[in-house]
């Protein structure tokens, strides 16, 4: 009996993939590459804190920046409380319980994320104003009249917290769903065993080992907090987005305003710093490869009909209501808004969301595979710079396109000027290139994370065997990865497709003049109160970002390992 655990030609094969990793080669080259253009925006913003204002800063430092601080943390810690009680109460309840309603409440949770946070601001608006149905029906049934009685104002700092925390609880309820059903059934049966009730094995066993991917959601949903402009202006809630799109075109001053960027950066650099740390130096992982179904507790009397109550409430909330009422204003209003002008925000729409996704999942096929032909430190921490740009807010971005785009102009037609006597004008800034890239740099990593995953899952004796074959890499890549990754591909350009259709800040900094997208029509409808005209371009946005729900629900109901080929009787853990 050998005792060499190590086969000779697993040690060649080895070797071989090591030498090819300390080679500079064209994909290696193009990783890196790849990865510096898509930090030129982050680079620029952080290169600004450099660059004297004059009293522009010190005026914004002393006047408006402790509010843009002041409601940015509220917002985080109003957010992050609501996501973390919704999200997770939410998670366990379809996972481990068992009330009805249940199989219908496993995917309906997340049907709140199709819908952007500006889309439900306008509807809450529109439905609790002082003129909106709720109050004049109050005051019909009452005889009330304005002074006799009191009413939350949601156009306030906590009616925003009400609207984000409605819309990004799904991240946290996404992830920590999945970590439930990855847990094993064998720790949750032994805390039960020791007298716990399912409460209890909940709070002190189930949670603590699903505590970073709990971590991860809250992080998640806090970053999309801070990167939220429609929400925030419409309700005159000043956050450094509202300030940086205010310093930017009513001051004409791009100085202060990539500096108050680069306050919001470091926000975000402390929120992914603390995400890590709660992590902590623990590592979970699965010790059996035999899996049954978990324990669903039964929930019967007045405990299923608050079970039914709470997984009820933020779908009703976050997407029934606001999907309704937005339903009924498009019917009441498609006679005057769904014309010729509103194909055409369609699209450009579709167009912008179609080439941004193309383009993501292009980049990040490159990029994954690159850093798979050479894994090395160098060019994972290259791939992991491009993706980046997911954790940085649009606003911050668009600055960050805006300027070196606006420099390179200015540079083209100086030249230009100096060679041929005229100017070309804007050939990057102000134009569908701008945004375009600005979209890539944004949800580069939403792609890249899907296209990652998905070579992970393709064995490398596939591409020592087509190598022996006389393929070269591309075309490997061509004629072995590409069509294994088909659905991957298609699931990664359809969220960024959708994320595109919802863009707000990034689009309404960088858009060409006189090109206007559905995100943009429903903004400045919204601005100027026509709630009701704004449905239609807002519906269609939501029902746009149904698509990414569906296969998410899908991609968590086949998540807990063994799902696929454990038999209803088997045992295990």
């Amino acid at each position: 009996m050998t005792t060499d655990a190590s086969h000779p030609g697993d040690l060649r094969g080895a070797s071989a993939r090591a030498n090819r990793a300390r080679r500079i080669d064209g994909w290696s080259f193009l990783t890196v590459a790849i990865a510096s253009l898509v930090a030129v925006p982050v680079v620029v913003v952080a290169a600004h804190v450099l660059v004297p204002t004059g009293e522009i800063w010190a005026h914004l430092a002393e006047t408006l920046l402790p509010t843009y601080i002041a409601n940015s943390l509220w917002l985080m810690v109003g957010v992050g409380s609501g996501t973390l009680v919704i999200g997770v109460g939410t998670a366990w309840l379809v996972t481990m319980c068992r009330f009805p309603g249940r199989r219908i409440f496993e995917w309906a949770l997340l049907l709140p994320m199709a819908v952007p946070a500006y889309v439900i601001a306008y509807t809450y608006t529109g439905l609790l104003e002082f003129a909106g149905p709720v109050q004049e029906t109050l005051r019909s049934v009452t005889g009330w009249g304005r002074g006799d009685y009191w009413f939350p104002e949601i156009r306030s700092l906590p009616g925003a917290i009400a609207m984000l925390t409605l819309v990004l609880y799904p991240y946290v309820y996404l992830l920590s769903r999945a970590a439930f059903l990855e847990q094993s059934v064998c720790v949750l049966e032994v805390s039960r065993t020791l007298g716990r009730t399912p409460f209890q094995a909940f709070r002190s066993v189930a949670l603590p080992l699903a505590r970073p991917a709990v971590a991860t959601g809250v992080a998640l949903a806090l970053m999309e907090t801070l990167n939220d402009f429609g929400t925030v202006e419409y309700f005159a809630v000043d956050t450094f987005t509202t300030g940086i799109f205010r310093t930017w075109y009513g001051l004409g001053e791009p100085a202060a305003a990539a500096q108050l960027a680069a306050a919001l950066m470091v926000f975000i650099l402390v929120l992914v710093a603390m995400e890590r740390l709660s992590r902590g130096g623990g590592r979970i992982h699965h010790t059996s490869q035999r899996y049954r179904s978990l324990p669903r507790y039964p929930l019967a009397g007045m405990r299923g009909v608050i079970a039914v109550a709470a997984c009820a409430a933020p779908v009703l909330l976050g997407f029934l209501l606001p999907g309704g009422v937005l339903l009924a204003w498009a019917i009441e209003t498609a006679n005057e808004m769904v014309d010729a002008q509103f194909v055409s925000y369609a699209f450009n729409s579709f167009v912008l969301a179609t080439v941004a996704s193309l383009l993501a999942v292009a980049i990040a096929v490159l990029i994954a595979y690159g850093l798979r032909l050479r894994p090395s430190p160098v060019r994972t921490a290259a791939a992991r710079v491009a993706s980046m740009g997911y954790a940085v807010p649009g606003a911050v971005i668009a600055v960050g396109v805006l300027i070196p785009f606006a420099w390179l102009d200015g540079v083209v037609n100086d030249w230009t000027r100096a060679t041929i006597g005229m100017e070309p004008g804007l050939i990057l800034s102000g134009t569908i290139c701008a945004v375009t890239f600005a979209y890539v740099v944004r949800f580069l990593a939403v792609s890249f994370n899907a296209v990652e995953a998905s070579f992970a899952k393709i064995t490398p004796h596939l591409d020592d065997a087509a190598r022996c074959l006389g393929k070269r890499p591309m075309g490997i890549l061509t004629r072995v990865h590409l069509p294994i990754m088909g659905g991957s591909l298609l699931t990664a350009g359809l969220l960024v497709f959708v994320d595109v259709m919802k863009e707000l800040p990034a689009t309404l900094i960088l858009r060409p003049f006189n090109f206007d997208t559905l995100a943009i029509r429903t903004y400045q409808l919204a601005s100027d109160e026509r709630l009701a005209d704004a449905s239609s371009a807002a519906l269609a946005i939501v029902a746009v970002g149904i698509i990414p729900v569906v296969l998410l629900s899908i991609a968590i109901a086949r998540s807990r390992p063994g799902s696929r080929t454990v038999s209803r009787g088997s045992k295990g853990p």
